[in-house]
């Protein structure tokens, strides 16, 4: 794992104005006009295991130009309601940073990781930005920003996390980077190998995670020759293979989903259009006795 702070994101805007995300460019420094740190005063926390945001957010820093990031308002809902001011966050594929972007609104301390270090300098942009009007009396949230991967969080100390929060990308779907990470990057990656070096995934999240805390993924299935390919529960079965229990499987609808429906139509197709992704929470049990009582929750096979 390799840091960069703030100074050197100054210094790579001064020879970069823009990052390439797949085939996305997108624009650093470029004059923010941040109109609000937080949703509007109608928000609320989920009560239910179906979560729907027909608006994504675009408060603070958020955006949608970075392909495949997550709503903020799910970052938003899970580290409230699984941690407390000062608490550490880690999301280890960070991509654009908006689950850090959140850690900072809400005065937690986060770190996040990237394998790819525009991404890494996209995050920084984007977490560019004051709230003090937001936390006038509380101290400033600690962000760090890492070049690594999610496999060897090595800078990472063993039971040091509150909570982790990602959104992994999925098999050989959206490909998040090139040149010489891109073999290290699990987007680049078939499904058979993608489900091998998610398991490794999973071991570190249970290494840097505490005990009786929470992992929570954002995953989606695909399809091949038109039939269903379950990658969510494959995914969801190398948590539970290292020792997660499973605490919640909450279903988030897809939205924004015009340009391919459009194509769908225009095609004899006999198959659905996938409109849901898995949100898995995953609980790192306390002890043997906790792992006794969530049997049935746990690895079954």
């Amino acid at each position: 794992m390799i840091e960069y702070n703030f100074d050197d994101y100054v210094l790579f805007c001064k020879n970069n104005g823009k990052v390439t995300i797949g085939e996305v460019e997108i624009e650093l420094r470029k004059d923010k006009i941040v109109k609000s740190l937080g949703p509007s005063s109608e928000f609320t926390l989920e009560q239910t295991t179906v979560w729907s945001f027909p608006e994504r957010g675009s408060w603070a820093t958020h955006q949608s130009n970075y392909r495949g990031n997550w709503s903020p308002f799910i970052p938003r809902n899970l580290i409230l309601k699984f941690t407390k001011e000062g608490d550490w966050v880690l999301d280890q594929m960070m991509g654009s940073g908006t689950t850090l972007v959140e850690a900072k609104l809400l005065g937690r301390n986060a770190i996040g990781v990237d394998i790819n270090k525009d991404a890494v300098m996209l995050a920084l942009d984007r977490l560019n930005f004051e709230t003090k009007t937001l936390f006038e009396s509380s101290t400033n949230s600690i962000i760090k920003t890492y070049q690594g991967d999610a496999r060897n969080l090595d800078k990472i100390e063993n039971n040091s996390i509150d909570l982790i929060a990602t959104h992994p990308p999925y098999a050989n779907i959206i490909s998040y980077s090139k040149n010489e990470v891109a073999k290290e990057d699990l987007s680049h990656l078939p499904l058979k190998d993608y489900l091998i070096e998610m398991k490794k995934v999973a071991e570190e999240a249970y290494r840097v995670l505490k005990p009786g805390k929470v992992c929570a993924i954002l995953i989606g299935d695909t399809r091949k020759n038109k039939h269903y390919i379950p990658l969510a529960f494959r995914v969801m079965e190398s948590f539970l293979d290292v020792g997660f229990i499973l605490k919640e499987d909450i279903i988030k609808i897809q939205h924004n989903m015009k340009k391919t429906k459009e194509i769908w139509a225009r095609k004899s197709n006999d198959f659905y259009l996938i409109a849901h992704e898995h949100i898995f929470i995953f609980k790192k049990p306390s002890d043997d006795k906790e792992r006794r009582i969530y049997k049935f929750s746990s690895k079954w096979w």
